[in-house]
């Protein structure tokens, strides 16, 4: 086993994503630990260098053809992230100093050091006790991140981000000022497409679900009115422009329920930008104005169309 594909094997036991066990990651390691292919593991030091001399020794030794100007990828991908692991540590001076430093930690250093000797797998076990995996640190990350919401009742989360972050104002502001008591048949989320999804509600209702990309953002059925809320969330891209209309009337043609369009912002900036493609005969929701709605025409301020 080459010594590029040992290290492979090592941050991958210490369950590194997929992303920083490529070649340059691997080549990072080699070189902080300033192994070349004939040297053993137990030899590996923790001298201070440089992204560029990380550059310099792969280049060197390992065949690569890493440019100069790649230290901000180097960066990126690969020192931030094992930092994050308490793999390497820096030393402390402003990251645009000609002298700033990385090197590995000393608990890394002994770690790797014992690659492929008896001791490897007692000293991987006590390593992984004291620190959390990248795994489950970004897991943990993206956990906290993540929007708790209730749909229906029902605690849910949506992924981070300004659409989902509308998204949550549409169900929890909006709905019960303009929709009191109507069900949530429908939400998706940016990473789990269909959240919330009552397949034999909207199909009940003459609604047939058919690609996801055709779909309203939300959709709310109010049972006292027999009411359908069609909504987009909106914060760059999908407003009830006419054609949207027409794509959401074909799916629906067996629906009797009156049918209300709703086309969702953040804010009135954003509503600016769109308000010369939005259809006549729908409504504008703002969420940093939650208590109103704009109208656009019509012979009444909120209802189905005729």
């Amino acid at each position: 086993m080459s010594k590029l594909e040992e290290a492979k094997e090592i941050l991958s036991s210490l369950k590194v994503p997929a992303k920083q066990q490529n070649g340059m990651c691997c080549c990072v390691l080699l070189a902080m630990a300033n192994l070349t292919e004939e040297k053993a593991w137990e030899s590996a030091a923790n001298n201070w260098i440089r992204i560029h001399d990380v550059i310099a020794f792969a280049n060197s030794n390992y065949g690569t053809t890493y440019a100069e100007n790649s230290r901000e990828t180097f960066r990126k991908q690969a020192m931030h992230h094992f930092r994050n692991a308490a793999f390497i540590e820096d030393n402390g001076k402003a990251t645009n100093s000609p002298n700033y430093r990385y090197r590995l930690t000393d608990e890394m250093l002994h770690l790797i050091q014992r690659f492929g000797t008896a001791d490897w797998e007692r000293s991987l076990v006590r390593f992984m006790e004291n620190h959390d995996s990248l795994v489950d640190l970004y897991a943990s990350k993206r956990t906290m991140r993540k929007m708790p919401v209730k749909i229906n009742g029902e605690g849910f989360t949506f992924s981070p981000g300004k659409h989902n972050q509308l998204q949550k104002a549409i169900i929890e502001e909006f709905a019960p000022r303009f929709a009191p008591n109507s069900e949530c048949l429908y939400v998706g989320d940016t990473t789990e497409k269909d959240l919330v999804k009552n397949v034999n509600k909207l199909r009940a209702l003459g609604f047939e679900i058919t690609l996801h990309d055709k779909m309203p953002d939300v959709v709310l059925y109010a049972e006292n009115k027999d009411w359908l809320y069609f909504i987009e969330s909106v914060t760059s891209v999908g407003p009830m422009e006419p054609k949207r209309i027409k794509e959401i009337e074909e799916m629906t043609t067996g629906v009797t329920a009156g049918k209300i369009y709703v086309t969702a912002f953040l804010d009135f900036k954003t509503f600016k930008q769109f308000s010369e493609s939005l259809a006549w005969e729908t409504e504008v929701w703002i969420a940093d104005m939650p208590d109103h709605m704009i109208h656009l025409n019509g012979d009444r301020f909120l209802g189905p169309r005729k």
